[in-house]
């Protein structure tokens, strides 16, 4: 790389340093809410420490990726980890505005799993809550994501039983996994600093976190993908569906990319991408299935006791809000788009990974701006599937292990466009 391209990337990187620590900034001084306002305070100084070593870095001219790596890894501790546990302990010690509404819910969630066997209510038991309590009565996940509730149910009030402690654990488990599968030069590290240090994800993961490790968990996916082990492959992108609706596009779009590379694969892929959600459900289902649609069905369709704070002014709830019929117009745009989607995988199978992560990113950017309830920081999941895309393009490892499970020096997996493995 010459002297003008080295410093064109700190340039870039100078540039997300100060743009989000002027984004922390506005956020400790403006926010309404008051998780948010903490979060900002202590990541404001965590990246503008982190531009100031891109500027030092620019005066000596030294960016090798190493350096860089480090600065990256010192803003991700700084702006998502170091708040994350400072919200914590204060909510341990007693503070009740250290932690977004989906933190208690999920921390519920676990309380109920081990009580009664299900995390759910129905409505009809939500409905005789003192209203003040009614909109945490709902679970509007899998019931997996209950899992993340139960340190906090079974140890107590303690600022490392806090549910957004142990979503941080698995998604440091699942980058690290990732990072391990991909060849770990510029465009992986950029892929790291768009998915991890962009001020959408340590905002989210220090203040409520649910979504993170959905994302990281389906990163993975990605990469295995990449690396042609579907069966893990499957694995992973099955613990993210056992978790949260938004992985369950990723399983389809995975599967239509495993049949490229053959029938045995997506066997492999769909033991764990489909196994998995359904063991989660099944026990729910079988404790009280009305429970299980009120929450996860009815209630994000408008339909519960209460309506969903998820409100982000996108076109589908504006649609929906302000139109004569906006739900059914917004479910209609919504219906197109997938079948937009459908259309797409027919005619041009996903044939690479970098080809899945693309048509998941687009795929779920539609979806989040026509979905009549939606909010802002759901685009964490695109910004970071497309921000992945040239990482994946190049797996770690010298060659690969082709669809019969024979490792290949030299060959290279089928172009996006559906062309033949070519030998260097």
């Amino acid at each position: 790389m010459s002297a003008a391209a080295r410093d064109r990337t700190l340039v870039v990187d100078l540039a997300l340093y100060g743009l989000s620590a002027a984004f922390a900034a506005v956020t400790a001084a403006t926010s309404t809410l008051l998780p948010h306002r903490a979060w900002g305070a202590v990541a404001a100084a965590g990246y503008a420490v982190a531009a100031i070593a891109v500027v030092v870095q620019l005066v000596a001219h030294r960016s090798g990726t190493r350096q860089r790596a480090l600065i990256a890894g010192f803003a991700f501790v700084t702006t998502a980890l170091l708040p994350m546990v400072i919200q914590a302990v204060q909510r341990a010690g007693g503070r009740t505005d250290r932690a977004q509404e989906e933190v208690i819910v999920i921390e519920h969630g676990g309380q109920r799993l081990l009580d009664h066997g299900t995390p759910y209510l129905s409505s009809d038991t939500i409905a005789t809550l003192p209203p003040g309590e009614q909109l945490l009565g709902y679970l509007p996940y899998q019931p997996g994501m209950a899992l993340f509730g139960l340190p906090r149910a079974i140890a107590g009030d303690a600022w490392w039983t806090d549910a957004r402690i142990w979503f941080a654990l698995v998604t440091i488990a699942a980058l690290g996994l990732a990072i391990q599968l991909l060849d770990r030069g510029p465009a992986l590290l950029r892929a790291l600093q768009i998915g991890t240090v962009l001020p959408l994800v340590p905002l989210t993961m220090a203040t409520g976190g649910d979504d993170v490790p959905v994302l990281t968990l389906c990163l993975l996916a990605l990469a295995l993908c990449a690396a042609r082990r579907y069966g893990a492959a499957g694995i992973a992108v099955g613990l993210a569906a056992a978790l949260k609706l938004f992985a369950w596009p990723v399983v389809a779009v995975l599967l239509v990319h495993a049949l490229t590379a053959g029938r045995p694969q997506v066997v492999r892929l769909a033991a764990g991408a489909i196994g998995l959600p359904a063991l989660a459900l099944l026990p729910a289902v079988l404790v009280d299935a009305t429970a299980f649609v009120d929450n996860v069905i009815r209630f994000p369709l408008g339909e519960g006791v209460v309506t969903s704070p998820a409100q982000s002014p996108f076109p589908g709830y504006l649609i929906a809000d302000n139109l004569p019929g906006g739900r059914v117009i917004a479910g209609a745009l919504l219906a197109v788009a997938a079948v937009a989607i459908a259309v797409w995988l027919t005619r041009r199978p996903p044939r690479t990974a970098a080809a899945a992560a693309t048509i998941c990113g687009y795929g779920l950017l539609a979806a989040i701006l026509l979905m009549p309830s939606t909010r802002f920081g759901y685009l964490l999941y695109p910004v970071a599937f497309l921000a992945w895309v040239p990482a994946l393009r190049r797996p770690s490892a010298p060659g690969v292990v082709a669809g019969n499970g024979v490792h290949l020096e030299g060959w290279e997996p089928p172009t996006e466009t559906g062309g033949r493995p070519a030998r260097r």
